[in-house]
């Protein structure tokens, strides 16, 4: 039983199935779905009614969860196993920059790869496997939170990026869970929200979030970063990831770099939150796959309003790289990771 109220849920499991808020719909609808179809969550997981590097790799493994129980008239071990193996393909093409989502369904393949008796055993795998790590996601986004909020100041205003809530994870969040941590600790504190265009989950979901638990916050423009540092209105930064390399590369919402520079030059610390699921131990800087994104996100305002020329070229990529030497240290549920990344960062993996 956690100390702190899960208000939020993104993501959750019930009675065999996904269940999820459609976040393209919020703050205007609070709209929950269920299925058990993962193509149905892969669309969910594209279209970004599921988003969040944590939220996605729950929701996929949770899909094939749901996947096992639905085919409950199949017989034989070998065709269930090959039911599932599709299902986890179709699920890796859904994003992929977001480290979670191939790290959890790594996980339900390495399950996969096991000798079983009978398929109930290995449905019974799939699904606690499953279980596993949407319960791990929640319990580690509260270490997350208790460790980083050390690092929060009674008085501080602390800037965030982008969605690293409750929406973006199976509950809690991961920078929002540093957040909620100092809050609920009695830490009198101020949180400046950036609207992150193009599609403006800090706008409309992490106002929603913080405006529900009545944590005080303020909204304002990607483009006002640069003047509410110059005039000292941030104590510090602290932003979500959806991937992190040993040499502590950060790959996060596009906006994230801009900020890490604003905010070096204004010496307020940079910090990153992040369960060590995001890291990813193999891959280097060029290895790195950055989703392009709709040309219409841009065009459009929330796909209804054009705020341009219908036929104009667009680039909208989803996501940036902040190098290492711009990151104050990264809060995992391990610790946290200070400089020099690659070592700590092994370090902490080895824990």
């Amino acid at each position: 039983m956690s100390k702190y109220p899960l208000i939020v849920r993104a993501v959750e499991w019930v009675d065999g199935k996904v269940r999820w808020i459609n976040t393209n719909l919020l703050p205007y609808e609070e709209l929950y779905e269920e299925s058990q179809d993962h193509e149905r969550i892969a669309r969910a997981i594209e279209s970004m009614e599921i988003r969040g590097a944590p939220a996605i790799g729950v929701a996929a493994a949770l899909a094939i969860a749901a996947t096992a129980l639905k085919f409950s008239n199949i017989n034989s071990v070998d065709e269930l196993k090959d039911i599932i193996s599709k299902a986890i393909e179709r699920l890796r093409r859904t994003r992929p920059t977001a480290f979670n989502l191939f790290w959890a369904l790594n996980r339900i393949s390495n399950v996969l790869s096991r000798n079983y008796s009978s398929v109930e055993a290995l449905r019974k795998a799939i699904v606690d496997e499953a279980l596993s790590i949407y319960h791990e996601d929640i319990e580690t986004n509260i270490k997350i939170g208790e460790i980083g909020e050390k690092l929060i100041d009674d008085g501080d205003t602390i800037l965030t990026h982008c969605n690293a809530g409750a929406l973006a994870t199976a509950a809690f969040g991961t920078a929002l869970g540093v957040i909620r941590a100092a809050w609920y600790n009695g830490k009198k504190i101020k949180v400046i929200a950036t609207e992150t265009r193009p599609v403006l989950q800090g706008a409309r979901l992490t106002v929603w979030e913080l405006k529900k638990e009545g944590i005080p916050v303020t909204l304002v423009t990607d483009n006002m970063v640069g003047y509410i540092m110059y005039k000292g209105l941030v104590n510090k930064v602290i932003v979500g990831a959806d991937r992190i390399l040993l040499d502590g590369f950060v790959i996060n919402k596009i906006g994230t770099y801009s900020i890490a520079i604003i905010a070096k030059r204004h010496g307020v610390p940079f910090y990153v939150a992040a369960p060590t699921s995001t890291i990813d131990p193999v891959s280097s800087i060029n290895d790195i796959v950055i989703e392009e994104r709709n040309a219409n996100e841009v065009r459009y305002i929330m796909n209804k309003m054009l705020i341009t020329m219908p036929d104009v070229d667009v680039l909208n990529p989803a996501f940036d790289v902040t190098p290492p030497e711009l990151v104050t240290s990264i809060i995992t549920e391990k610790g946290i990771i200070e400089p020099p990344f690659r070592e700590n960062i092994m370090k902490i993996l080895s824990l």
